[in-house]
């Protein structure tokens, strides 16, 4: 695949957190009186900010409400560290042999600058990007906003770059914007869903993906 830069979404697609993400807030929520949710539900908002995914979650919800449930939320999450072991196997590998092949890697991703600072140390790729992009500094998947900002940083057209996600969000925030896509399915969502964006491509495996990006 002739690209420039290689855009990766983080949670469920670079590191295997989707469960843990998933469990804060269950219990962020259920610990304050919320009803619990069935544990797709949970899932399937991966890769919104955290107001989009709250407002999903529990429509109606007030500012003052979410504010708490956040706070709930901050605490399970941060309690547990991404460290690179959590990244998926074979995952570093392709940021180091893209870069090394002269592609660029950057991320785009729901979670808060925060998280993603902490989880780019913690986790031993943070090196590999050029720029990183997150909902609470921009606007929310699958608004293509971050996606703009990325590539005006690099200086490219959107055909020039990849987006490559786990979830719905993901892909649909590059089709919004004229960039091509590439679903994997061992995150969120699986080929079903990813399909409906028109992807490039949809990989189950970190080999696939190699052969997709031609390493």
């Amino acid at each position: 695949m002739d690209v420039k830069v290689v855009i990766f979404d983080w949670d469920g697609t670079l590191v295997d957190s989707v469960d843990h993400i998933a469990d804060s807030l269950h219990q962020a929520a259920t610990e304050l009186g919320y009803p619990e949710l069935e544990r797709e539900a949970y899932r399937d908002i991966i890769g919104l900010g955290m107001i989009e995914a709250l407002e999903k979650l529990y429509p109606g919800i007030s500012r003052e409400e979410m504010n708490t449930i956040r706070e709930g939320y901050s605490r399970y999450f941060f309690s547990k560290v991404t460290t690179p072991q959590n990244v998926f196997e074979g995952m570093a590998d392709v940021l180091a042999d893209l870069r090394g092949g002269g592609r660029s890697c950057s991320v785009a991703t729901g979670k808060s600058r925060r998280g993603l600072e902490g989880a780019l140390v913690s986790s031993g790729l943070g090196s590999h990007f050029g720029i990183t992009r997150c909902a609470d500094e921009t606007r929310s998947k699958p608004d293509p906003a971050m996606l703009g900002e990325i590539i005006r940083f690099y200086g490219i057209e959107p055909s020039q770059a990849v987006m490559i996600g786990d979830t719905r969000y993901d892909l649909d925030m590059a089709q919004r914007i004229g960039m091509p896509s590439i679903g994997v399915e061992w995150g969120v969502h699986k080929r079903d869903v990813l399909g409906q964006y028109s992807p490039h491509a949809i990989v189950d495996s970190v080999k696939d993906l190699r052969d997709v990006l031609g390493l």
